[in-house]
């Protein structure tokens, strides 16, 4: 029975393709890939001719028919993307499943991944870790990603575009608070590879300062779970609420005073002033 291969190629440095997965490209009678001219120049480094076929999130169901049909006939089939491990993040998933479906192998061939470099450069623990995908731009969606990333009791992986790289760290100093540390990678496995660890606030003066180029993977500490002697004493942040509300500072604003100065998640500001308020 012919086999679907979903073969992962480099994120950049091109010594990152495994021989096996060089092996299979130049074995099947098809390629799916999300660019074929990105995907072309990597066959031609490495001497492979062989069909290369576009699968885009545009026309990605219109290519399941095509793709049944194919291994119908006995022929093998790689899946590759633009860069890394298929399907993460990128287009494929219906493709996958039509061949699961249908009754067909389909075999993963691992290989490079942005989530996974990123998150054993960052220095935080990666035996628990939540991949969060590219964050929504705005609205509802993306309030609900910074709450689920403030609360996260494991490392968190996210994506997000150079452009808007300084927005997100801003999002997440309110969220999380400015002593939450995170690891910015830049350009990873590549030639100008940039990996900024050190507090979101740290890291929001860094990229003011030097606004980023090339893909960008950001990996978020979790959420401390307790609050050892060295850390913020809540007592001081109601008596700091009490103290903002008297002056007349609204609520809100008294929340993010408290985040800003004590190094507080958000939510948790806006509890202690409620708590403030309703004592």
């Amino acid at each position: 029975m012919a086999t679907l291969f979903v073969v992962s190629t480099p994120i950049g440095n091109l010594e990152d393709l495994t021989a096996r997965a060089e092996r299979v490209l130049g074995a099947v009678h098809h390629v799916l890939a999300e660019d074929t001219r990105r995907t072309g120049k990597l066959l031609e480094h490495l001497g492979i001719r062989c069909e290369l076929t576009s699968l885009h999130a545009h026309n990605e169901a219109a290519r399941l028919a095509r793709t049944l049909d194919w291994l119908e006939a006995g022929d093998d089939v790689a899946l590759v993307s633009d860069a890394g491990t298929p399907l993460v993040s990128d287009p494929g998933a219906r493709i996958v499943q039509a061949v699961v479906d249908a009754g067909h192998d389909v075999v993963p061939v691992p290989g490079a991944s942005a989530v996974l470099a990123g998150v054993v450069a960052s220095g935080f623990p990666a035996d628990r870790f939540a991949f969060l995908g590219f964050v929504p731009r705005k609205g509802r969606e993306r309030r609900r990603i910074m709450e689920r990333v403030a609360e996260a009791e494991e490392t968190v992986v996210v994506f997000e575009s150079p452009e808007r790289l300084g927005s997100l760290l801003e999002e997440l100093v309110e969220a999380c608070g400015p002593a939450r540390r995170v690891a910015v990678g830049r350009e990873l496995t590549k030639l100008h590879e940039t990996i900024v660890r050190g507090t979101v606030e740290e890291a929001l003066r860094y990229y003011q300062e030097s606004p980023p180029r090339g893909e960008v993977t950001v990996v978020v500490e979790a959420a401390p779970l307790t609050r050892g002697p060295d850390e913020v004493d809540e007592a001081a942040g109601r008596a700091l609420a009490r103290a903002l509300l008297d002056e007349g500072s609204s609520p809100s604003r008294t929340a993010k005073e408290i985040a800003r100065r004590l190094g507080l998640p958000r939510n948790r500001a806006y509890e202690i002033v409620q708590e403030a308020t309703n004592g």
